[in-house]
């Protein structure tokens, strides 16, 4: 029996610079955050001629070529096995849908349980490039390279996409006093919506590739709050990191129609009047959840309960992609 987990993530300045119809002209720049919400893959050696694979629907096979789930064929061809006497399961901590970049932490936690299964060895880098392209290259999901990237590496990293399509990771150098306060004081909520990212992402993909010019101006603007963000993290000012994450927000909702929606800009525009210094939606957008930076965690919390919103108690994650156990 072999367990994998990866994280969940957080977007915490340049989300959306990490698309490879930006990118490629212009490079990216994003931090992203893992937090210790995961996705798990076991893998486990049966005594049945048939692919067993469960997730959301359970299926039953006799070949590679006939597993309907379109990432676990994919990734049973890039690691080359063609063994059927397999059982895959898959579980969630967060359903997808929610912001958090959970098919990229898919991706990651089923490869490297399948490389472990093959007794391979594979750098961070190595696997969030591997799932990438099976994502993006193989089946054409119109997503960008940071939640493989954070996935499989794990703790505060900031991501350079270069047009090349090579990625640079770097840990975020902050003091261990205010990592532990942004921690603290970094609270998610979910606004009770949940969303395809395809959608809003392809839109985004699509004006990136026709050169329109309010995007690539919205995504250069995008990029430059990721890298103030950083020197504002690294300086301990988590104050001006809180009123960068609100510039953000007001930025990336211009972005596309679908971004938004009255609940949620109602549910923010309450959290900024009751202690949330800044915040913004995590992910593509539509749904998921809020993100919001406070100061006042117990008067933020009151209010936003009061309203019926439900909150997600989470802690950073420094692991990555990881095998649990190997038997």
């Amino acid at each position: 029996m072999i367990i994998t987990r990866s994280p969940l993530r957080l977007s915490l300045g340049g989300g959306g610079t990490d698309l490879p119809s930006y990118y490629r002209e212009h490079g990216g720049f994003l931090i992203a955050a893992a937090i210790d919400k995961y996705v798990y893959i076991t893998v486990h050696q049966t005594f049945i001629q048939d692919l067993i694979i469960k997730y959301s629907s359970m299926e039953r096979v006799s070949s590679v070529e006939a597993i309907q789930h379109p990432i676990v064929r994919e990734a049973f061809k890039m690691v080359e096995i063609h063994e059927t006497n397999l059982e895959i399961t898959s579980m969630a901590d967060i359903p997808a849908g929610t912001g958090l970049g959970s098919s990229g932490s898919f991706t990651t936690a089923l490869l490297k349980a399948l490389h472990t299964y093959r007794k391979n060895i594979i750098h961070p880098s190595e696997l969030a490039a591997q799932a990438c392209q099976i994502e993006m290259d193989k089946l054409g999901e119109p997503i960008g390279k940071q939640d493989q990237y954070i996935a499989a590496f794990g703790g505060i990293t900031c991501f350079s996409f270069n047009p090349n399509g090579t990625v640079e990771a770097q840990p975020l150098k902050m003091d261990e006093e205010v990592l532990h306060n942004l921690e603290d004081n970094l609270l998610l909520f979910f606004t009770g919506f949940t969303r395809s990212a395809s959608q809003i992402l392809g839109d985004q993909d699509s004006r990136s590739r026709r050169k329109d010019q309010s995007m690539i101006e919205n995504l250069h603007f995008t990029k430059q709050i990721g890298r103030e963000s950083k020197l504002a993290l690294e300086a301990g000012d988590l104050h001006r990191f809180a009123e960068l994450l609100h510039v953000h927000w007001e930025h990336k909702r211009e972005r596309s129609s679908g971004m938004t929606n009255s609940s949620i800009d109602e549910c923010y525009e309450f959290a900024r009047k009751n202690g949330a210094l800044g915040g913004k939606l995590i992910g593509a957008g539509g749904g998921g959840f809020l993100m919001f930076y406070t100061e006042e965690k117990t008067r933020l919390r009151h209010a936003l309960r009061a309203k019926g919103a439900r909150e997600l108690r989470w802690r950073f994650d420094f692991q990555g992609t990881a095998v649990l156990s190997h038997t």
